[in-house]
């Protein structure tokens, strides 16, 4: 992999965590989703994939591949999230959360346990949220695809570069 290949592949992998990340919040800010506590897990690796993308693209070309090998591990601890969510969605196991089981009560008086009640509703995670209504993928099937996507691709090119590098 030449050092202008790899700092492309450095601002691509930016720029896709990017896109996901945005889409997950724009979702959310102007299409009126509401994010369950596991979609709000299945956030951070794209954050850290960012992160790693800007980071690699200020290093030197061989330090910069390890940060991008980080990155393809990053996508894949977020495939294993959303593969947890997708389990949880169609009732497979239960959250591993306790965000996402409903609250319980238990003696008080009334105003004790409105007290004791969350500030702002959530959503259940075994509820999936479908972004478009005539595709029957969750949001969080969609993030799976797109994490072992991301993760493959980035993986593959790195791999192919290093073996024509050593030719």
């Amino acid at each position: 992999m030449t050092r202008t290949n790899s700092r492309i592949a450095a601002a691509l992998t930016a720029i896709a965590a990017l896109v996901a990340l945005g889409l997950a919040l724009g979702s959310e800010r102007f299409g009126g989703l509401v994010p369950c506590a596991l979609c709000l897990w299945e956030r951070w690796p794209y954050r850290v994939a960012i992160l790693l993308g800007v980071i690699a693209l200020l290093l030197p070309h061989r330090t910069r591949v390890v940060v991008l090998w980080l990155a393809v591990l990053t996508m894949l601890v977020g495939a294993g999230l959303a593969f947890i969510h997708v389990g949880v969605e169609f009732g497979f196991w239960p959250s591993p959360l306790p965000e996402c089981a409903a609250p319980t009560f238990s003696g008080g008086s009334i105003a004790e346990r409105l007290a004791s009640m969350p500030a702002t509703p959530s959503k259940p995670c075994d509820e999936p949220t479908f972004l478009i209504p005539f595709i029957p993928l969750s949001m969080a099937a969609m993030n799976l695809l797109y994490a072992l996507a991301f993760a493959a691709l980035l993986a593959i090119y790195l791999s192919r570069s290093s073996r024509r590098r050593r030719r």
